[in-house]
C-alpha cells in the first residue's frame, strides 16, 4: 500500500477533523461558528454580543484574537495532525462594532515537516479590522485514528 500524503489525509478524514475541530470548548463558549475547512484554511463567524465589548464600545481584542486563533488552529489541524502555535502577531486597523458579524479567514501560505506559516484576516460586517501572522509547530502525532498502514 502506498503511502498517504497529508492531502489525501484531509480528504479521507475531513468531516471527523472538522466535528472535532469545531467543538473546540472555549470557541464555543464564545459562540464561534467554524464555517468551513480545507486544506490549511478555516473560515469562522461570531455575533458579537453585548460583553464582547470593551469600555469604548468596540469590540475587544481578546475577541478579536479569538476568533483569529480559533481558525489559525482549525487551519494548522485541518490535516489532522496535531500542530500548536507558537507565535501570532496581530494588527488591529479598525474597530468592530456591538452587534457586528465577525469573520476570521485563516490561510496557509507555507508548511514543511515541523512548521507551517498561516495569514489571518478578521472582518467585521466585511471591512477589514485586523490581520494576524501565525507560526505553528506540527507535531509527529495524529489526534484522530488513523490506519497506521496508511502513513
Amino acid at each position: 500500500m502506498h503511502n498517504m500524503n497529508e492531502v489525501e489525509l484531509h480528504h479521507q478524514y475531513k468531516d471527523e477533523i472538522f466535528q472535532i475541530l469545531k467543538n473546540e470548548p472555549y470557541a464555543q463558549f464564545l459562540g464561534i461558528e467554524l464555517k468551513d475547512m480545507g486544506e490549511g484554511m478555516a473560515v469562522a463567524e461570531l455575533d458579537v454580543a453585548d460583553h464582547m465589548v470593551n469600555t469604548h464600545g468596540t469590540v475587544h481584542g481578546a475577541i478579536i484574537f479569538a476568533i483569529a486563533d480559533f481558525v489559525f488552529a482549525v487551519a494548522c489541524n485541518s490535516y489532522g495532525k496535531t500542530a500548536v502555535g507558537l507565535s501570532t502577531t496581530v494588527n488591529f486597523m479598525a474597530p468592530g462594532k456591538k452587534g457586528a458579524r465577525l469573520k476570521a479567514t485563516a490561510t496557509e501560505e507555507r508548511r514543511n515537516h515541523r512548521t507551517a506559516w498561516y495569514n489571518i484576516k478578521i472582518e467585521s460586517d466585511g471591512e477589514l479590522i485586523a490581520t494576524m501572522e501565525a507560526l505553528a509547530y506540527r507535531k509527529d502525532q495524529y489526534f484522530i485514528q488513523v490506519n497506521k498502514n496508511n502513513i
